[in-house]
């Protein structure tokens, strides 16, 4: 498998893993991004400026060709079906890491139709690629947000999912659903990592590190939810990514111990797979921010806030399958991972 189509590569991510793929895998990494606004362009952009992209060509729409790696790169909207299979027909992809979707759990209380298009006709149109050039195998990014009203911690892809709380966590659990479907009917191996709270360098604008961060160094409040009385599994990326390229190389297969009269969440007769990636390590969100403290040298001024619509009061992540079978072993600490961002942060913002 070496050659891998990336979708989202101008996402956090996506960004990442082709980066990781092209860098230290070898591979040859097609990507494709829409780039759109939902927050700022500008940084994706930089992205595929650091991965070798001149930044006079990223929006003209034609395929482009990295300067320091073997990636290429091409803006198109995942929704338009027959731009994706254009892409397919071009660069025939092995491998398809599909992380393209419209995040955010908050955001999709006010704009769900943007939810519709991005996560449900752009997944559709993927598993429709995949149904007619057979890559090996479809990995794609779903969440521990489809965990919902489930408070049987930790998280196990051993228990039901059937009570999402937002309508984001509820497309990533159609997504899941879709990739079965076709993992049955066409026999296209898939397989869905549900990501738990990823934070590092280049990351997303909307995520806790880097909104807080922000603040604490302009000297303005930053909103705390539940009274800081959450948990997360915080993960640092370089233990995704590398978690990301493990699975990929080993395709879901049919289970033998899926059994139709007692059928079970985590197996299935079809090449399907569904797969916690996390740190398995939930932090307090307080000492989170106090970590951000102590690596900023600077207090936070904290505007404590009721829980939000659609947040969950834990993450946690059992990673007991992706350990076993794919040698998953985050090691990066909160400590590690803070200073590296912040360091990253100053960097790139020059403050």
């Amino acid at each position: 498998m070496r050659k891998i189509l990336v979708t989202g590569i101008g996402g956090f991510i996506g960004f990442h893993v082709s980066k990781l793929l092209a860098k230290e895998k070898n591979m040859e990494v097609f990507g494709v991004d829409v780039l759109n606004d939902y927050y700022d362009p500008e940084l994706k952009k930089n992205r595929l400026v650091h991965l070798g992209f001149n930044p006079e060509e990223i929006e003209t729409g034609k395929e482009i060709q990295s300067s320091s790696l073997p990636i290429r790169f091409k803006r198109i909207n995942l929704a338009d079906k027959s731009s994706i299979m254009e892409v397919f027909e071009s660069f025939q992809p092995e491998g398809v890491v599909h992380l393209a979707a419209q995040a955010g759990v908050r955001y999709s209380l006010t704009h769900p139709e943007v939810y519709l298009e991005s996560n449900m006709t752009a997944f559709l149109n993927i598993l429709e690629a995949c149904r007619f050039y057979a890559p090996a195998h479809l990995v794609y990014a779903s969440s521990s947000s489809v965990y919902g009203l489930n408070g049987e911690i930790p998280f196990s892809v051993k228990k039901g999912t059937n009570h999402p709380v937002s309508l984001y966590a509820a497309t990533k659990k159609s997504n899941e659903l879709m990739a079965h479907c076709y993992s049955h009917l066409y026999k296209i191996s898939t397989t869905g990592l549900r990501f738990f709270t990823v934070y590092g360098p280049w990351g997303r604008p909307d995520m806790a590190l880097f909104l807080f961060t922000k603040a604490i160094l302009n000297g303005q409040p930053i909103d705390v939810y539940n009274h800081g009385k959450m948990r997360r599994d915080f993960t640092y990326i370089d233990d995704i990514v590398h978690g990301i390229a493990n699975v990929l190389l080993k395709p879901a297969e049919p289970s033998p111990q899926f059994n139709p009269l007692r059928p079970k969440p985590d197996v299935s007769s079809a090449p399907y797979r569904i797969l916690n990636i996390g740190h398995s390590k939930p932090v307090e969100l307080m000492d989170f921010i106090r970590e951000i403290e102590k690596q900023l040298g600077k207090k936070a001024e904290l505007n404590l806030m009721p829980l939000q619509p659609g947040d969950v009061l834990v993450s946690y992540a059992d990673v007991a399958e992706l350990a076993n079978e794919y040698g998953y072993r985050p090691n990066t600490s909160i400590e590690v991972g803070v200073e590296r961002f912040i360091r990253w942060y100053r960097d790139y913002y020059q403050v």
